[in-house]
């Protein structure tokens, strides 16, 4: 394999991508989502491809936004460059949820952060009998983002979500999969053989009917784009927060932040 961080293979009428940063356990770094979006846009408009699979490399799924990329707590930060990344992620989930192919997750190990946002985008989950999915956006002074304040509810209930979103808490992979967040659970290993088999069972179904179906699915019954402008006008007003600062201090620190609600 090459040093990309984000690998491409085809099987059949079946596209893999792999997130491959493993010493980060898969943290998305800014090349990393770069290459992400274009992908999509690429693979969306091949006819040759039915349907696409995520997933990472070295047995993670992906850990969330790359922190060794963020700035040191106490260093300016770069509000804007900051904003321009976000808009990225925002286009691959506008794709993973209403492009024109299925996308089915395949989780080993990890989905923490945009990761877990990344796997609740897709429109089918499989995950390893030891995968952990887990959103503590708030225990560094954020909201959910990538669209997960969208696709939560609507795998869970809203009731069920605001649970995991405001405790921040880690989910094992059976009680993702009782809440509704996982679709199947497999032995570890096999997450990736499961989702090319569920795969398999979309070929069935006319590409653009596929594609109609998703397109309407993330525009009903609230609107993913409108959630997306919010989540952006909002979050970075937070990235400017003092919790977020005494957030990422304490992340660098190992200790438990102190939040003061300013």
């Amino acid at each position: 394999m090459n040093d990309s961080p984000l690998h491409v293979r085809i099987e059949g009428s079946v596209a893999i991508l792999t997130l491959s940063a493993p010493e980060r356990r898969n943290a998305i770094s800014t090349d990393m989502r770069h290459e992400l979006l274009a992908q999509l846009r690429l693979l969306g408009d091949n006819d040759q491809v039915h349907a696409l699979v995520l997933t990472g490399a070295g047995g993670h799924f992906c850990s969330g936004g790359d922190v060794s990329q963020m700035a040191a707590p106490g260093q300016p930060r770069d509000i804007v460059g900051g904003g321009r990344r976000l808009a990225i992620l925002h286009d691959c989930i506008r794709l993973l949820v209403g492009g024109p192919k299925p996308v089915v997750a395949a989780v080993e190990g990890v989905a923490f952060g945009a990761g877990m946002s990344f796997a609740m985008a897709c429109d089918w989950v499989v995950a390893a009998e030891d995968a952990r999915f887990g959103a503590a956006f708030g225990k560094v002074g954020l909201m959910p983002d990538c669209g997960l304040l969208w696709t939560l509810p609507r795998r869970v209930g809203e009731a069920a979500a605001r649970d995991v979103l405001l405790t921040a808490r880690v989910l094992d992979a059976s009680q993702a999969k009782t809440l509704g967040m996982v679709n199947e659970l497999v032995s570890p290993g096999q997450a990736l053989a499961a989702a090319l088999k569920k795969c398999a069972e979309y070929a069935v179904v006319a590409p653009r009917s596929a594609a109609a179906v998703k397109a309407v699915l993330a525009r009903a019954p609230d609107s993913l784009n409108d959630l997306l402008q919010m989540e952006a006008d909002l979050q970075q007003s937070l990235r400017q927060s003092v919790d977020h600062e005494e957030g990422r201090k304490a992340f660098t620190e190992k200790r438990a932040p102190v939040f003061i609600g300013r």
